[in-house]
């Protein structure tokens, strides 16, 4: 390999406070290349914009006003020439070699268009970072038990939480942190921007498949996930743009008047535990991971 990484890092931000600092401390130890970061900062008000431009080693790129995870990283993307460009949230941080270790498993994939890490918890567990497609079985199984019983069966098998992480094509990873093929992204027009937020990763996977590309679990590279400032930050507001993004996917996929009474389920289902996610905690932040690393 070169001494350049062939991979951009694009990091989407949204005030992110000390997540973008410590993130961007743990880059040297997972590569031994440079690895260019470009920040695309979708409107922060924390001081973000004045801590990255007096940092000449960063490309800062303002997208003028908050256009939601995807949509940041479509700019990102369109900016980058390198052959591989890993988006991430400001909330991870790498393990050692990580970036090495994920441009090592896309050299023994000749068709991945995407590559995710293994991702852990703070406190020391498993992120079902690799999963299975929704399906309307699996989708409501999970939404209705996952909150109060994680290990239910429905939601087992859309983590794919049976058996050891092993390196393999899967269904959808984690936009957390996603490494993208720039021509496979290309190919299919990047990040659908009608979801804001949430169930972007999944459309955008699910589309690579469609078009032949391999979506790759690639345990081997192992990150942090912080998790969730922006839940933190304003959780009614993520709790209803992820109702709305999962009915989007779901209703995508279910089309036709013959279809119709389905989506009218699916619609009122989400719009009850969305409502139950604003009195029940639990039921916002969803099923918990069960295993330990």
């Amino acid at each position: 390999m070169s001494d350049t990484a062939p991979v951009r890092l694009v990091v989407v931000t949204y005030s992110p406070g000390e997540f973008l600092r410590e993130f961007l401390a743990s880059v040297p130890g997972a590569s031994t290349r440079e690895v260019p970061v470009t920040v695309v900062d979708n409107g922060s008000t924390d001081g973000t914009l004045d801590w990255v431009r007096a940092r000449p080693e960063l490309t800062l790129v303002e997208t003028g006003s908050n256009r939601g995870y995807g949509g940041a990283a479509n700019v990102g993307v369109a900016a980058a020439t390198e052959d591989w460009v890993l988006v991430v949230n400001p909330d991870i941080t790498f393990e050692a070699d990580a970036i090495d270790e994920l441009l090592d498993v896309a050299g023994r994939w000749p068709r991945a268009g995407a590559l995710g890490p293994r991702i852990h918890t703070d406190d020391g567990l498993l992120y079902p970072s690799a999963r299975e497609l929704p399906s309307i079985g699996r989708g409501v199984g999970h939404a209705v038990f996952g909150w109060v019983w994680p290990s239910n069966p429905w939601t087992a098998a859309y983590r794919r939480e049976r058996g050891t992480p092993r390196e393999g094509t899967v269904g959808w990873l984690s936009g957390a942190c996603l490494m993208l093929r720039r021509e496979a992204f290309a190919s299919v027009g990047g990040f659908d921007e009608r979801f804001f937020m949430y169930f972007e990763d999944t459309d955008l996977c699910e589309r690579l498949s469609e078009a032949e590309w391999d979506v790759v679990y690639a345990p081997s590279a192992t990150v942090v996930h912080h998790g969730g400032h922006s839940t933190v930050r304003d959780p009614a507001r993520m709790s209803k743009a992820h109702h709305a993004s999962a009915y989007q996917y779901l209703a995508g996929r279910y089309t036709g008047p013959k279809w119709a009474p389905v989506r009218g389920l699916l619609r009122a289902g989400l719009w009850g535990r969305y409502q139950l996610s604003l009195r029940v905690g639990r039921v916002l932040h969803g099923a918990r991971p069960t295993r330990h690393v």
